[in-house]
């Protein structure tokens, strides 16, 4: 038994306990039972894991007890799921070193992945106002489309972060990403924005940058959760996601917290999905658990298992 499925069955042994606890293991199972054909795959956000998985931060790898190369491994083999969404700071020092990206992409090979896109972090705003600046953040993010289309990918997932009054940031968002879109199009990667913060969770400013833009290799990731704009205000989800579908590349089922019937309790996955179908999607839509009512690899069955019910009833 290798470390990996070890550290897994560790985790994952009191799974039934503790979801009885919990009171969802009927609304689980009968998600499960519900499954079938669906009009999306799924895919698997390694920022579900991000406690497990050690990942850098400023200063250095945090001690998470997973190695970030077992991700295809532990998504096919443990959760059933064929699509990835790798999480760049995961990697952030280690693609440097000579083999380790052939290694990762060896390791998803064997395991019949279907790899997604790699979520960009820490690499400078896009949209920064200081120009130097913002060229940098370009050139910064040239390392992950090169490291996507090595391994198969079909976007990187970059962030619209910037400063100023509504124009201006669109103005700024727009030359940035539009300057990594023409970088990456040589590739054929994708440059896909995710709202994430700021005004890009602002559905309507979002999708003005991506009209803005004007790029064909130009898209979102709609998030299901991620509109806080600040601390005093959050945009309608809903509203968001449809105005952000027409340019998605990919979209993210965000989850936190279930109920006793394992249906998701801040977002409605029915009318979600629903909105996502409507927008005539078909491809990946990736998992990614956040909340701590649930461990890490509990959080994502039971998110699976939502989507699968969800998924086949709307088909």
């Amino acid at each position: 038994m290798d470390n990996s499925r070890r550290s897994f069955i560790k985790n994952v042994s009191g799974l039934t306990a503790g979801l009885t606890t919990l009171g969802m293991v009927p609304g689980m199972l009968n998600a499960c039972a519900g499954a079938g054909k669906m009009f999306f795959s799924i895919s698997l956000a390694q920022w579900s894991l991000h406690r497990y998985f050690k990942r850098w931060t400023s200063g250095g790898y945090t001690d998470g007890e997973g190695d970030p190369l077992d991700f295809p491994s532990i998504t096919r083999n443990e959760f059933g799921i064929d699509g990835l969404e790798f999480v760049n700071t995961f990697y952030f020092e280690k693609i440097k070193e000579a083999g380790y990206l052939s290694e990762l992409k060896n390791r998803c090979d064997s395991e019949g992945m279907n790899n997604q896109l790699i979520m960009v972090d820490a690499e400078g705003r896009l949209g920064d106002p200081d120009e130097a600046s913002r060229r940098q953040s370009v050139q910064n993010h040239y390392r992950w489309v090169e490291a996507a289309q090595f391994l198969g990918c079909h976007s990187i997932r970059v962030n619209a972060g910037s400063e100023g009054t509504w124009d201006e940031q669109m103005k700024l968002a727009a030359d940035g990403i539009r300057s990594l879109c023409e970088f990456a199009d040589d590739l054929d990667i994708n440059v896909i924005v995710e709202n994430h913060g700021g005004l890009s969770s602002n559905g309507e400013w979002l999708s003005g940058v991506m009209k803005m833009i004007d790029h064909p290799r130009a898209g979102t990731l709609p998030d299901f959760g991620n509109f806080r704009i600040s601390r005093d205000e959050e945009y309608d989800r809903y509203k968001g996601v449809a105005e952000l579908m027409p340019f998605a590349k990919g979209v993210s089922a965000k989850s936190h917290e279930f109920d006793e019937e394992g249906n998701e309790v801040n977002t409605d996955y029915y009318k979600m999905l629903q909105i996502v179908k409507d927008a005539g999607f078909k491809g990946y839509i990736g998992i990614e658990y956040e909340g701590d009512q649930l461990g890490e690899f509990e959080g994502i069955m039971a998110t699976k298992a939502l989507l699968e019910k969800a998924g086949a009833e709307l088909s």
